[in-house]
């Protein structure tokens, strides 16, 4: 796969950032206080890469608007309570990008979170300086429409030959497939291997910095 890409596209949450568990418990935390039904943690972790609002569609669809507005913003208020640093990138991952920086990739991020959470990650994480461009899932469409990718490749100006996203997620990788570029998929976040590999992604890699040894 050497000099294979261009432009690198990652997810955030479960591929560059090791917070999987985290939002199962804040999923978990909003629906107990609205007196929703718990979900089990397989559930939550399913809906991890969607947008928050298709996230409690799909956890709750028996809701009504305003309980899945209120849902949300529990959600948003149980998440905010945890303070972020550069230790919740999982391991290697900084290096990693700024290896891949430095050797001519263009970096980007395409995520479920809102554009508010991305930009506290990215500063939390002091990382927000190795991306060329982010997409939020507020200003687009959220996972699987390949909306979000289309827009990064067009404002980097890569083709989609030469563009690869990388993954947790069978919504990155349904993303991946309907944009019509390669993938990658990430064991360590919300979807296991088997279940990856259903998508059909180039290889699994165990940690997102594995990356380095195959591009």
């Amino acid at each position: 796969m050497k000099n294979r890409f261009d432009l690198l596209i990652f997810d955030w949450d479960g591929t560059l950032m090791d917070s999987i568990g985290w939002i199962v418990h804040c999923l978990q935390t909003a629906a107990g206080r609205l007196g929703c039904p718990i979900p089990a943690p397989e559930a939550a972790k399913d809906v991890i890469g969607l947008s928050i609002v298709r996230a409690m569609d799909a956890l709750f669809p028996e809701a009504g608007p305003e309980l899945r507005e209120q849902l949300v913003r529990a959600y948003s208020q149980e998440y905010a309570s945890r303070t972020l640093g550069p230790g919740d990138l999982f391991a290697g991952v900084r290096d990693m990008l700024e290896m891949l920086n430095g050797a001519g990739y263009r970096l980007a991020v395409a995520t479920g979170k809102t554009r508010a959470g991305l930009q506290k990650a990215l500063q939390a994480t002091q990382t927000e300086a190795l991306f060329y461009t982010t997409r939020a899932a507020d200003e687009t469409a959220s996972k699987p429409d390949p909306l979000m990718l289309l827009e990064i490749m067009s404002h980097a100006e890569a083709v989609p030959e030469r563009t690869l996203m990388i993954g947790d997620s069978i919504h990155d990788l349904q993303m991946a497939q309907n944009a019509r570029i390669s993938a990658i998929g990430v064991c360590c976040g919300a979807h296991p291997e088997e279940i990856l590999q259903q998508y059909r992604p180039l290889r699994c890699l165990r940690q997102p910095a594995e990356l380095l040894n195959i591009i």
